[in-house]
């Protein structure tokens, strides 16, 4: 699957552990927006937001203890802004598991429990610390009342990022501890063609994980895919029903869970999309581009995507009147199409 999301050719073995250093991916986010801006403005150049896959061997029972090389990996885990499970959902005798069966609630748990444990030896070692810094006043009391918290939902088996929020906890704290449970999670359940068809079983895997986002694919269909054009991929994807392949839903569920959207470029030189936090401002997503447009802000020139298309080009959509003067508390919307003023 990381093959065919990265257009990769890392090794895919058909035993445990084929993955030994974490294999990393740069992937572009379809936007179809983009080709249409290029077309409007006879840009160059098209340049996609991204986001980045970081591939790891599958964790077996016994990984927060060190269990296959779990150490190593629960280590990359720690570092990404959220966890994308892929768990397999098709029998092959061909396929070893290294359970000896197919079952994917018992390997969602597996996982669960060993980044749970994981995290309870985290926290075992932080309380202490933040007991002694709260009497000692150097740390304020929340932390200590949120580290516990947490410790008690990770007891009773609950990831931290399912509980946190229902219990009220302040996210930037919650943060400072650096637990891989706290992260949000996408699950990714890889499918053969029977299970892509079947929509019961897609419901009771989707109740499984929820409320976190589940997305079904076919690796094995994802890989041929890759292989084709753009007319032969999208004549393949309507033979079996699909309307955009699983990757791409998988980059942009990605995307959208980790906070993230986009604003648009456009000009003779290039048509890009911009990667943004939702919900911020405009003079922060000036200074994606650099600094200086952060800095000396002005104002921004703003149309969203759906009203510069039906107006059909800048000029008709000032004339029009639905290209806005917007200031420094301007809250940026995905599909905004920017131009930025800025004093140097």
């Amino acid at each position: 699957m990381f093959n065919a999301l990265t257009r990769a050719t890392v090794l895919a073995a058909n035993y445990p552990f084929a993955t030994i250093e974490p294999n990393i991916g740069v992937v572009p986010l379809p936007d179809e927006r983009l080709d249409v801006l290029a077309n409007m403005f006879n840009s160059q150049k098209v340049i996609p937001a991204t986001v980045s896959f970081v591939d790891i061997a599958g964790i077996v029972r016994g990984a927060s203890e060190g269990e296959g090389l779990g150490n190593q990996f629960l280590a990359n885990i720690r570092e990404a802004d959220a966890i994308c499970q892929v768990t397999r959902a098709f029998e092959d005798p061909d396929v070893v598991h290294v359970d000896g069966k197919v079952s994917p609630k018992d390997d969602i748990e597996t996982v669960s429990t060993e980044l749970i444990l994981a995290d309870m030896q985290t926290l075992e070692r932080q309380i202490p610390k933040l007991e002694k810094e709260v009497r000692a006043k150097r740390t304020e009391a929340e932390y200590l009342s949120t580290a516990q918290a947490c410790m008690e939902m990770l007891e009773r088996g609950e990831l931290v990022s399912a509980g946190a929020e229902k219990a009220g906890l302040d996210p930037a704290i919650v943060k400072s501890f650096q637990l891989m449970t706290a992260k949000p999670f996408i699950y990714v359940f890889n499918m053969d063609s029977d299970g892509m068809e079947d929509a019961a079983k897609q419901e009771e895997l989707r109740a499984l994980v929820a409320p976190a986002e589940a997305v079904f694919l076919d690796a094995q269909f994802e890989a041929e895919l890759i292989e084709l054009d753009e007319d032969e991929a999208r004549e393949m994807l309507a033979e079996v029903g699909q309307e955009e392949s699983g990757l791409d839903k998988l980059a942009r569920v990605g995307f959208d869970t980790l906070g993230l959207q986009t604003y648009l470029t456009a000009g003779e030189k290039e048509s890009r999309a911009w990667t943004i936090r939702k919900g911020w401002t405009a003079p922060q997503a000036a200074g994606v581009i650099h600094t200086d447009f952060e800095r000396g802000f002005i104002r921004a020139e703003v149309v969203s995507f759906e009203d510069l298309v039906k107006a059909g080009s800048i000029a008709e959509a000032r004339a029009e009147g639905i290209l806005r003067l917007e200031g420094k508390d301007y809250i940026m919307q995905d599909g905004d199409v920017v131009e930025f003023r800025f004093n140097v």
